[in-house]
């Protein structure tokens, strides 16, 4: 008899839309054109058939579900209750501001999609964000061990849930989606019915790659790391504005801790870092990568992990890597993948016009110095200019990748530049990183490298990042900005 109910009422609902829909047509073929209000009309309609279709197919499934199937919605009822308690215990007054924010558009029709590592904020910033604007939104966090072994088939049992929970919803907040086999056909789905759609996600090329496959031209991607300096200053209350001697010194001591802790949002309060560090990777290696790829040889892929923690900032070589743990190049190198795609590692290439040589050579950065520091059995590298290139470099991902510039590198025989800024194959910017250049022998070497590099590739906007030095200086006809690590960190040059 439901089905019977519902049968008819889907008929009568099509049959208003169809007349609505002929009444429109007919005054505008009187017309000629579309005015304002008809394309109102028009919109209306739609939004009224939708909202009733979803409404019939929520309600038939409900009527044809087994007591089974009813039992698994009231347990993810439950889940998603729980989750939505957690998320709305956050106080909007203390959640920090972040540069990504701009970057997720809630009025467009594409998903919203954030990646990037483990714990660096992600479900706080979309939280934020959608809270903000003031929007009444759904939220299904699949990374919750209550939910490890849902299905494609289960979607509509989730969908029922939230409904159920939330009511009508045209916002939907997806955290760690790719835990679910499928994902990508529930969302897009979900884009059909014209819900936005937020997504966050751990996993760069198994998120991008299903993107492209499904959601062609329908999804906007936004990249989060951990902490900048700016934002960790910040929520520890750094004066990052005053020229006063106190506060300049203050930022320089503040900048010296980033370099040693990093930014990861939780470790602000926690005090017990190792642990927390040693953890959150030990997730990454065993859920993100060794799960998912069905690893062969664990250890060595957290030994791998290790050994780059250890040696950041230097060239990769799957030869001599696979010579160190006994395994073939291949397997190297797909670990090496693998590591990158859960965000733990950004690669660099060398600058070059030809291909080849930009995919045979690659730096290795760490995604944040807490790696370096805190995790058992290890020897801290007390390289600071290491850990100040390392940083510079994850600023200038945040800064240039939303702008579609590459970051290279380039090393000569005789000299090398840390940083090349390219839009387009043309260099716009060449960077070098030195801790200290109170040497006059160091001094030397960075200046003459951004001259020679200047010569080569024709670019006049030369730049050495450094901890205590601000000046202005011409080398050899070559004008050279000389800027202080953290004044330039905090966007004043």
């Amino acid at each position: 008899m439901y089905l019977m109910h519902i049968n008819r009422s889907y008929s009568a609902y099509r049959s208003l839309w169809l007349e609505k829909l002929h009444s429109i047509e007919v005054c505008n073929s009187k017309n000629g054109i579309l005015s304002k209000f008809i394309t109102q009309k028009i919109a209306y309609y739609r939004s009224l058939w939708l909202k009733k279709l979803r409404f019939i197919e929520v309600f038939t499934y409900l009527c044809s579900d087994s007591k089974n199937a009813d039992m698994d919605v009231r347990k993810l009822i439950t889940v998603f209750s729980d989750q939505k308690e957690e998320l709305e215990s956050n106080k909007l007054s203390t959640l920090c501001d972040r540069l990504e924010e701009a970057q997720i558009s809630l009025s467009s029709k594409l998903a919203q999609v954030v990646i990037g590592v483990r714990r660096s904020g992600k479900s706080t910033l979309c939280e934020k964000v959608l809270r903000q604007e003031h929007v009444s939104f759904a939220y299904a966090n699949f990374d919750d061990d209550r939910l490890t072994s849902l299905t494609t088939e289960d979607f509509d049992s989730i969908l029922d849930a939230l409904y159920q929970l939330y009511g009508d919803f045209r916002y939907l907040f997806l955290d760690e989606v790719q835990n679910v086999e499928g994902w990508q056909l529930f969302v897009n789905r979900m884009l059909r019915q014209n819900i936005h759609l937020v997504i966050t996600g751990s996993n760069a090329k198994l998120l991008s790659g299903e993107l492209t496959t499904h959601l062609t031209g329908r999804y906007h991607k936004i990249e989060l790391f951990p902490f900048s300096f700016t934002e960790r200053a910040r929520m520890k209350d750094v004066d990052l504005s005053s020229l006063s001697v106190r506060a300049v010194a203050l930022r320089k001591k503040a900048l010296n801790e980033y370099l040693i802790e990093g930014g990861f949002p939780e470790l602000l309060s926690e005090s017990d870092k190792r642990g927390y560090v040693e953890g959150l990777l030990d997730a990454i290696i065993r859920n993100d990568i060794a799960q998912r790829f069905r690893v062969r040889y664990v250890e060595v892929l957290r030994r791998l992990a290790s050994y780059l923690m250890d040696n950041f900032c230097q060239e990769y070589s799957a030869k001599e890597l696979s010579t160190v743990f006994g395994v073939s190049d291949h397997t190297i190198d797909n670990y090496y993948g693998y590591l990158k795609e859960a965000f733990l590692f950004m690669g660099i290439h060398k600058f070059s016009y030809k291909s080849k040589e930009r995919i045979l050579n690659e730096k290795v950065y760490v995604v944040d110095p807490a790696f370096v520091t805190d995790r058992n059995d290890v020897i801290a590298s007390t390289n600071l200019g290491w850990r100040l290139e390392n940083v510079v470099y994850i600023e200038l991902l945040r800064r240039y990748r939303p702008q579609h510039k590459d970051i290279f590198y380039y090393r000569d025989r005789q000299w090398e530049v840390d940083f090349m800024i390219v839009k387009d194959g043309t260099v716009e910017q060449l960077i070098q990183v030195s801790y200290d250049i109170s040497s006059d022998k160091t001094r030397q070497r960075e200046l003459n490298a951004l001259v020679k590099a200047s010569e080569k590739f024709h670019c006049d906007d030369l730049l050495l990042i450094n901890m205590d030095n601000e000046e202005q200086m011409t080398v050899k006809g070559h004008r050279i900005s000389v800027v202080t690590a953290a004044e330039w960190l905090v966007g004043k040059h």
